[in-house]
């Protein structure tokens, strides 16, 4: 056993910011003393003295020997890997290393269609085939879940060459599909499980949130330490167990998609987290979930509005296994509102602000960070807006996920990769049915692209994109950011 009192990058960083010196060394600033007045002003200056270089104390993060290497073995006993990597640059970086490390060009990986932009760019990096899985879907609250045991056997059986299994665990919503089951089918096939568990890196300190996945079985998965823990955004985590997957290939796939000059702000913010949740973690996320179980009571006894709950939800298929309680999603079209409404009176009138919205929902992050002053004004905010914003109804004339999924989860013509690479040009909107997309178009957040490199556009898709910016929602990923344009294939 480590001692996880021990914070070895963390102390390295505060004693080479306090030592007395010249730098003649990167950044430019020197410690703070060349930073901008207004930069000063909002920050303060001590920031800046530890925002340092790779100097002898402070170890390397692509040949870790010292105080980053064992930063990294605390962190994996902490978290029940056999090795952990830090990431700087968010888990986007961690899906496309784990993609790289596992797929090579023309490599089958199977996954599922609602996954996150990140593991696009991974496809789109090793050349890797992807063989979509459509989600469980709940029709009644038009949520996508998780992928399904069945469906991944199914997927294997057609094809036993594929490398890799990839699923996201949680969703966005807090859904947690069966992985267990899915990492025992995978393993038949003797190829590793990879897991985007951006969202669930506090599972592991509390038997009250679901199974962490390298304790379902996963061979790798990747963490937003930043997102629902005490690390600076983009700080993540990469963990393996096993040997289904080759260390050295994911350290090299690593310094493809991460940065050369890694902010020593945020692996120490990594350090620092790690020592709060194995030293705390119990206790913070029982007071988290305490939090969470009070908003989720209070605001399903408001007239009008509904919250996703554990095994069933609130009518039609479940969809999951178990579903992470500090994650609050509201159902507000009760309110004859769309969620994007809803979020911006939230926001605007009310200084209260959601994680996401979407056309029926909102979701909102409940963390560690939050108070019972957050929780109290959450929930006055939900009575307020019942109260004072309620409309006799609300009709939805899109078509909803089911329908863009079914669509799109096999119109795969091109790999990712050679549409992404393909000579392209840029149409109206209206010229684009049945072209072939060259770009990543999703309506962020969550992230999931409801189009991407290689697939054929279709009029249900182009439609389902337009109502939901015309609702409030973002596009993002095409280079047309007001979506009047698509890049297709020439």
């Amino acid at each position: 056993m480590l001692n996880q009192n021990q914070t070895p990058l963390l102390d390295a960083l505060k004693a080479n910011a306090a030592r007395p010196h010249a730098p003649f060394y990167t950044p430019g600033h020197k410690q703070g003393k060349g930073i901008s007045q207004p930069l000063a002003d909002l920050l303060g200056t001590k920031i800046f003295r530890a925002d340092l270089t790779e100097l002898a104390d402070l170890d390397n993060l692509f040949v870790p020997q010292g105080v980053i290497q064992e930063a990294q073995q605390l962190a994996a006993e902490a978290f029940g890997a056999s090795q952990t990597w830090f990431l700087v640059n968010g888990s986007t970086c961690g899906i496309e290393a784990a993609i790289l490390a596992t797929c090579g060009t023309g490599d089958k990986i199977i996954l599922p269609r609602n996954v996150h932009s990140s593991a696009i760019a991974g496809l789109i990096l090793s050349g890797a085939i992807p063989i979509f899985l459509n989600p469980e879907y709940d029709s009644v609250l038009d949520i996508a879940h998780s992928i399904t045991p069945n469906a991944v056997e199914s997927a294997l059986q057609q094809h036993p060459d594929a490398k890799a299994v990839l699923t996201v665990y949680p969703t966005y919503y807090g859904v947690c599909g069966d992985l267990s089951a899915i990492a025992h089918i995978t393993h038949q096939y003797n190829i590793p499980l990879l897991v985007d568990e951006a969202h669930g890196a506090h599972f592991a300190f509390h038997p009250e949130l679901p199974t962490p996945a390298l304790a379902a079985g996963a061979d790798l998965t990747v963490q937003s330490i930043h997102k629902v823990l005490g690390a600076i955004t983009q700080a993540s985590m990469l963990h393996i167990q096993g040997d289904r997957i080759d260390c050295d290939r994911i350290s090299k796939a690593l310094q493809l998609v991460q940065s050369t000059s890694p902010s020593y702000l945020l692996l120490a913010s990594l350090d620092a987290a790690r020592q709060q949740m194995a030293l705390h973690g119990k206790m913070l996320m029982s007071r988290t979930l305490q939090l969470a179980n009070e908003a989720r009571t209070k605001i399903s006894q408001i007239p009008g509005l509904s919250v996703l709950q554990n095994q069933g939800g609130l009518g039609g298929s479940s969809g999951f296994l178990a579903l992470d309680e500090t994650r609050l999603t509201v159902t507000v079209s009760g309110l004859g509102l769309t969620g994007f409404e809803a979020d911006e009176i939230l926001d605007e009138k009310f200084a209260v602000t959601a994680e996401f919205a979407s056309l029926q929902h909102l979701t909102f992050i409940i963390s560690l960070g939050n108070t019972t002053a957050d929780i109290k004004q959450l929930v006055q905010s939900l009575t307020n807006l019942a109260k004072e914003y309620r409309r006799t109804n609300l009709i939805l004339t899109n078509p909803h996920w089911q329908n863009v999924l079914t669509t799109q989860g096999h119109a795969l013509h091109f790999s990712p990769r050679e549409a992404f690479f393909a000579v392209s040009e840029t149409l109206p909107l209206a010229q684009t049915s049945d072209r072939i997309c060259a770009e990543i178009v999703c309506p962020y957040p969550p992230g999931i692209p409801v189009l991407m490199p290689g697939e054929v556009i279709t009029n249900p898709v182009l439609n389902y994109l337009q109502q939901i910016q015309a609702m409030g929602g973002f596009i993002s990923g095409c280079n047309d950011t007001s979506f009047q344009t698509l890049k297709v294939v020439k």
